[in-house]
């Protein structure tokens, strides 16, 4: 679908009052930090860098859902500004949450990078490493994994404690936002069930890759929809409705139509992982190999003779150039990429039915806009 000029001016104006009002946040709390001391300081110092370079996907998401159904003045009523700045506000926090569970996933995954730039942990490791070799200290790990006294060891501990805040700091704007009281509990239990799903996708992902899981397809279709869906979709969506003061149908509607269209979002991801143009989506082709990620692809592919060819090079940590496309090849030969292109089928059509309910049509052209997004992605 194309994107008109004014829906353009829109979303960019948007992108402004969202950045604006994370940047009260961030800069409040980094003000302060200053009394902890330099290291603490740092923290937010480089956590407003991130949060403020990010896309803004799930605020964007929120506030062009709460304007479209306010459009529908005739069943909602129009929003007043004051209205309006609270929902900016709520969807300022969204992002702050993305940035906490992003966090939070580094630590778990190890990355020091994200979108080919050092992370919070990547930034807090150099520097500490930096610091380590001008003390004549040994700025290495060992062989034996992080310890105590370790660079690494240091940057990850403050990537758990920074999502920790950002946590604290997401709960701060939701419990303080000047709304009615019930509609503020609504939004506390929305965020309150938010965060169990992801925290209970999360566990699945390791569970699942740990081999603590067994790894049937079901188990990791839900747990693509608990980390993915949930959060990226489905609290955006329920979180504009309730703001709107969209009756409980309109909502449920939409939170289905989010669950169809985040999961098939993470089917999306993880096919270009595996068969996506590096060159475009800026991450290792092979690192979901290397690092035994659990997928539907995977899953497909343990079910068929191509099996025993792929298995042995399944989570190689050294897995080579030649043996990733090997184990790529017959990925697609024993018709798992396939399979799960079906997959995302299924799921855009059961999106596309959902739309035809009590979605009003304003709101309909939000999601059908962002789904063509999803649709044409490489990266």
């Amino acid at each position: 679908m194309t994107i008109t000029s004014s829906a353009i001016r829109g979303r960019t104006d948007l992108c402004t009052a969202i950045e604006n009002e994370l940047s009260g946040l961030i800069g409040k709390r980094a003000s302060a930090a200053t009394a902890y001391g330099p290291d603490f300081a740092r923290l937010w110092a480089l956590a407003g860098q991130n949060v403020l370079g990010g896309k803004f996907v799930r605020p964007l998401l929120l506030m062009e859902t709460y304007d479209a159904l306010c459009q529908q003045h005739q069943q909602y009523g129009s929003a007043d500004s004051r209205q309006r700045e609270n929902a900016i506000s709520i969807a300022a926090a969204v992002e702050l949450l993305h940035y906490a569970f992003l966090l939070h996933d580094d630590v778990i995954d190890g990355d020091l990078v994200r979108r080919g730039h050092p992370n919070l942990i990547g930034s807090l490791l150099a520097e500490a490493s930096t610091s380590a070799r001008t003390d004549g200290r040994d700025g290495a790990d060992g062989a034996h994994g992080i310890h105590a006294g370790s660079p690494l060891h240091w940057a990850q501990t403050c990537g758990i404690l920074m999502g920790d805040m950002l946590l604290a700091a997401t709960h701060q704007s939701f419990a303080r936002a000047n709304l009615p009281h019930e509609l503020r509990l609504r939004l506390l239990d929305l965020l309150e069930h938010t965060i169990n799903e992801t925290v209970a996708g999360e566990q699945l992902d390791v569970g699942l890759g740990d081999g603590v899981i067994a790894p049937d397809l079901q188990t990791i279709l839900v747990m693509c929809g608990y980390k993915t869906a949930t959060y990226t979709f489905e609290l955006p969506l329920r979180a504009a409705a309730t703001l709107a003061g969209a009756d409980f149908a309109v909502e449920n509607s939409l939170a289905t139509a989010g669950r169809h269209l985040g999961l098939a979002f993470q089917l999306q991801d993880d096919l270009l992982s595996t068969f996506g143009d590096p060159r475009r989506h800026g991450k290792d082709p092979f690192s979901d190999l290397r690092e035994g990620k659990e997928t539907a692809i995977i899953a497909h592919a343990r079910t068929t003779h191509a099996w025993p060819d792929i298995e042995p090079f399944f989570g190689m940590p050294e897995l080579s150039v030649g043996d990733g496309e090997h184990v790529r090849r017959h990925l697609s030969d024993c018709g798992a990429e396939a399979f799960v292109q079906g997959l995302i089928e299924e799921q855009m059509q059961a999106f596309n039915s959902q739309l035809t309910t009590t979605i009003p049509a304003s709101v309909r052209n939000v999601l059908l806009d962002l789904a063509g997004q999803l649709e044409g992605r490489q990266s």
